[in-house]
């Protein structure tokens, strides 16, 4: 069985069907959270059992956290206040985007061709997925992009490499949510929509989180992906 490569320590690969996957969802933790966050929802997706699937959950390095008074947790980049100016860190986005890339590229020189890949987060793990796919020269499958927002937004049209304007994007945010306001996710779908991408956008009546409605549509919508 082929192995992803370079996957930060603590990341974790679980496969999901029956045989060699040829599909692959990579899928990014949020802020303080941990590679074992997301692993539990596969099993309640409502997945086609007959397509193997490859789940990659990368761990965060531990960094320092300006908002939090400098403590050390799990964090894709740093966040220095609530404005969506202070939630853009260049230098661990960087970091971060470049580690994602480095798993794509892992996943397409195992065999999985980047149209049979899905990139997806949660909150940090989403703005890094955002950040990456509209940069990527990689034509993925998808982009999953849950309770979070498009960094450097005002840079995008400036450096995104088109590649994936047609790639379909699922975007869901809580409407209630205290840590990153539904208008910063609607705004920055507003922001793609205007340079072409292809994005669906739902709210669901939470906060900063995951509902079993939302996993289920969740599920639908790789099938969905994955049969085209």
């Amino acid at each position: 069985m082929s192995q992803t490569a370079d996957l930060p320590e603590n990341s974790i690969v679980l496969n999901f069907g029956e045989g060699e996957p040829k599909h692959t969802i990579i899928w990014l933790h949020g802020l303080g959270a941990t590679s074992n966050d997301f692993p539990p929802i596969v099993p309640e997706l409502g997945l086609n059992q007959s397509r193997p699937i490859r789940f990659v959950f990368p761990q965060a390095p531990s960094r320092p956290i300006t908002i939090n008074g400098g403590f050390v947790m799990p964090g894709w980049y740093d966040i220095k206040g609530m404005s969506l100016e202070e939630k853009q860190d260049r230098e661990g986005m960087s970091e971060s985007s470049a580690m994602l890339e480095g798993i794509i590229n892992g996943e397409i020189a195992n065999g999985t061709p980047a149209s049979n890949i899905i990139v997806a987060g949660f909150s940090q793990g989403g703005a890094v997925a955002y950040y990456t796919a509209v940069r990527s020269k990689a034509k993925l499958a998808g982009v999953l992009a849950l309770s979070t927002y498009l960094p450097f937004e005002d840079e995008t049209e400036a450096e995104h490499s088109g590649v994936n304007v047609q790639t379909p994007i699922l975007a869901h945010h809580g409407s209630y949510d205290p840590v990153v306001p539904m208008q910063f996710g609607l705004e920055s779908v507003d922001s793609l929509k205007q340079l072409g991408y292809q994005v669906q956008w739902k709210t669901y009546p939470m906060e900063h989180q995951v509902v079993m409605e939302q996993i289920k549509e969740i599920g639908d919508w790789i099938n969905g992906v994955f049969d085209q």
